[in-house]
């Protein structure tokens, strides 16, 4: 069942290259020497403390997850040297489009995180996974032991990501309340079907079908702890960069918040860890 549900995934995510393109705003990436998205502006905040020197600046990072590779770019003109990965062949490319257009060095390589490590010789100083990757797999293990492979003794590993009791909240409801009605803990993957992508713009028919795996706190920290990785810090924040509830309320910063009693939900959650030397 998994690989079939991420060969429907890759199917969507190729399919919502267009659209994303226009959503993310590539055109004026592309044409701003000194744009960085509001992602990588805060992931940079919390990770800088713990590069060499409080910089990306000469490092070499690989983003996992990196789709069309606007935060992959980011890092590069924040000065490390970059290579991003991801499932989708069309986001790829697009990617590497996109890098010409903005005059910067990137590599951008496609695989799915599992199999990362056969497609990709490198070692880095830094494994960053954006936010709102960790929901498309379907093995965790096998996600952290590709970080651990990734990274040179002492690198580091960064991942933002939506707090998984969010997944398991009834995110149809309208009048405020804070109802689980999923899972929390793991299981079969959930099926979707959209006719618009989250960031805007229709899905043609044949790709409308999505999988997403839930994956509890503790499961994300055992398998980083499991590959070896050494935790050196964790943060839960009261802000998302999406509209994840009905009736959430913009900050002003490129994120979300609950309109009222924001310390009611964490909605995300952020891991720092290391690689022993």
């Amino acid at each position: 069942m998994s690989s079939d549900a991420v060969a429907v995934n890759r199917r969507s995510w190729d399919a919502v290259v267009p659209a994303h393109l226009v959503a993310y705003g590539a055109d004026a990436f592309a044409g701003e020497d000194s744009r960085i998205t509001a992602v990588v502006r805060d992931d940079l905040a919390a990770l800088a403390p713990h590069l060499p020197g409080g910089s990306p600046v000469g490092l070499d990072l690989v983003h996992l997850q990196c789709h069309i590779g606007l935060d992959t770019l980011s890092w590069a003109r924040l000065g490390a040297r970059v290579t991003g990965i991801d499932l989708s062949g069309a986001s790829t490319a697009a990617a590497r489009e996109l890098a010409e257009r903005a005059g910067l060095a990137a590599t951008f390589l496609e695989s799915d995180v599992a199999h990362a490590l056969d497609v990709c010789a490198d070692r880095f100083d830094v494994v960053y996974t954006g936010i709102g990757a960790l929901c498309w797999l379907p093995d965790l293990d096998a996600w952290a032991r590709t970080v651990a492979g990734l990274l040179r003794p002492g690198g580091t590993f960064y991942v933002r990501e939506a707090h998984p009791v969010l997944y398991a909240l009834d995110a149809e409801r309208t009048d405020g309340a804070l109802v689980l009605a999923q899972p929390y803990f793991g299981g079969a993957p959930r099926h979707h079907r959209h006719a618009s992508t989250y960031a805007g713009g229709a899905v043609p028919e044949d790709a409308r079908d999505t999988y997403e795996w839930q994956h509890g706190l503790a499961e994300v920290v055992q398998a980083l702890l499991g590959a070896g990785l050494r935790l050196v810090a964790i943060a839960e924040h009261r802000t998302i960069p999406w509209l994840a509830l009905p009736g959430m309320v913009p900050t002003g910063d490129g994120s979300w918040a609950l309109p009222e009693g924001g310390d009611r939900l964490p909605l995300t959650l952020a891991l720092t860890a290391t690689k022993p030397t």
